[in-house]
């Protein structure tokens, strides 16, 4: 009896320790882990969410990138992590089709998190180089078929939302194409603009200005509706793809799993707050980003459903599991 008490003892008083901290949260700086290089769209909508969490959370919020296997890397390592709320993933649609690609992904996309907020939507648009000798997609078919093998496409890494759309236009298009994977949607996009690649389906973010720079240019975009940044640009489903609007992929915030339930709903309240902000929705709007901003059962459930599509995806396009 004596031991039980002892026993029972110990485990209230790591109980109420527990509370204690995350009632207490946060008392250092917080890490936000991102699986892609620095620069690219998910990294750029972090950073921003980022420095106004800082302000509100009282801690400095820091982005700190581990690029590599389509984020895989960076999902293992922010699992792995302590459940107290001070290493985040911010992740995208690579969060669950790593699941479905990898036969040992090492971590479960629900089961391994604590859900936060799925934060934005981000359509995709399919660009070439602005010097690029061929200015629409239909040529760029026509010369894959006529020429196999001299078509290329870049991507963020295996699996990743560039490779996914490329893929499904070969298939659709009865092409084949070149994938080139980079670590990362900004080094992807760099060698499309130095014309060492022929094409990317890159979320829209931060594409118009580059187009209006004379770097890029629009082929079509991966919304239902003509875009209204790109008026002249037709979409995917005008061309004869039809599909293309469920490949825009998704960016949101998750901990890992054991987080008391008060830290997270302390991170997404930060989260909130800021998304809540206009000149921070018109700085996410003005890069292309749909907000979302859902609640942690919300993104919850969306998991569990994209995790389904993206099955199907995959399954209708041939890739096969590593």
């Amino acid at each position: 009896m004596r031991h039980f008490y002892q026993y029972l003892m110990c485990f209230m008083g790591l109980l109420l320790s527990s509370f204690a901290m995350a009632q207490n949260y946060p008392e250092k700086p917080i890490k936000v882990i991102i699986g892609f290089a620095a620069g690219g769209p998910t990294d750029v909508i972090a950073r921003v969410l980022a420095q106004d969490m800082t302000a509100t959370l009282g801690q400095s919020v820091i982005v700190e990138n581990k690029a590599g296997a389509n984020a895989k890397i960076a999902t293992e390592f922010v699992a792995q992590a302590a459940p107290d709320g001070y290493t985040l993933l911010f992740a995208s649609l690579s969060h669950n089709v790593n699941a479905i690609m990898f036969k040992k992904p090492g971590y479960d996309p629900v089961a391994s998190f604590e859900p936060i907020s799925m934060v934005a939507d981000l359509p995709m648009i399919l660009v070439t180089a602005y010097n690029s000798p061929i200015k629409t997609l239909p040529e760029f078919v026509k010369q894959a078929g006529e020429k196999p093998g001299t078509i290329s496409y870049s991507s963020s890494g295996n699996a990743g939302s560039s490779h996914l759309a490329g893929s499904l236009l070969a298939t659709e298009a009865k092409i084949d194409l070149i994938h080139v994977p980079f670590k990362g949607n900004a080094p992807a996009l760099t060698e499309v603009m130095a014309g060492n690649v022929n094409f990317i389906f890159y979320p829209v973010i931060g594409i118009a200005d580059l187009v209006a720079q004379k770097r890029l240019w629009p082929l079509a975009v991966g919304t239902l509706k003509r875009h209204p940044d790109f008026p002249n640009t037709p979409t995917m489903e005008e061309l004869g793809y039809k599909g293309f609007d469920l490949t825009a992929p998704w960016v949101g915030m998750l901990a890992p799993a054991g987080t008391s339930a008060s830290t997270v709903q302390k991170i997404d309240n930060a989260m909130q707050v800021a998304l809540a902000k206009p000149e921070i929705r018109k700085r996410l709007n003005d890069l292309g980003a749909v907000i979302v901003g859902s609640r942690p059962n919300e993104f919850r459930s969306f998991l569990i459903k994209d995790k389904n599509h993206w099955r199907k995806v995959i399954e209708a396009s041939g890739l096969k599991p590593e």
